[in-house]
């Protein structure tokens, strides 16, 4: 038994190293390593099967039940791809961004990717600087409590383990009806508003498009 579930391990592996499971789950630069992990495991219960099988045949040996039970888990991990909910889990996490990379001031307005805008603006809070810069960038709608949709990222060092959301406030094109974990492509141009007694800076979108979720959603 022992071999197989080794086995069966090392392929949930390979299979989501290989098939952009990881993709949802991981940052890129870590997926070689489950790769790895994954031929090491079907080496290793290659290397057991031989005595495996004659220690089978010369007694009866009860399974013993952890095994059982993590090689039933490895073929619901085959058999079932993960589909989280990016909403969901940003709703349940803090937002902090506690070490700021280095931020390109040059790189033109409209080149800024969702997460530049948020270190921009944390970095820089005022909203007038922004008011009028064109914005192109994309996410997934993410609803805070008692607010208006917005548009986000989930930022990971390692996993969604450690994922840390961030969004941009959005005033919605009339008619739109954005719903959560929906992804779009905005654009349009920054703006100002006054919300809760403070002013902020806000995308105003002139166009949405609906898009599939991208190949590797998560960010650095």
């Amino acid at each position: 038994m022992r071999p197989l579930v080794l086995a069966l391990w090392g392929t949930v592996l390979l299979q989501s190293s290989l098939s952009g499971r990881l993709d949802l789950l991981l940052r890129g630069v870590f997926h070689p390593l489950v790769g790895l992990s994954g031929a090491l495991l079907l080496g290793l219960a290659m290397l057991q099967l031989p005595g495996g099988l004659r220690r089978g045949g010369r007694r009866n040996q009860h399974t013993p039940w952890p095994w059982l039970l993590s090689g039933v888990v490895a073929v619901a991990v085959l058999l079932l791809p993960p589909r989280p909910s990016f909403s969901q889990l940003a709703a349940n996490r803090s937002a902090p961004l506690e070490t700021e990379p280095t931020l390109d001031f040059l790189l033109p307005p409209a080149q800024r990717s969702l997460t530049d805008w948020v270190r921009l603006l944390r970095s820089q809070p005022d909203p007038e600087l922004y008011a009028g810069d064109p914005v192109r960038i994309s996410g997934f709608v993410l609803q805070p409590p008692g607010e208006p949709p917005q548009l986000a990222r989930l930022l990971v060092r390692c996993c969604l383990a450690d994922a840390t959301p961030v969004g941009l406030p959005v005033r919605w094109p009339a008619g739109s009806h954005p719903r959560s974990d929906q992804w779009f492509e905005l654009q349009g141009q920054m703006g100002v508003e006054r919300w809760r007694d403070q002013w902020r800076t806000v995308v105003i979108a002139e166009r949405i498009r609906p898009i599939p979720r991208p190949r590797r959603p998560l960010e650095p």
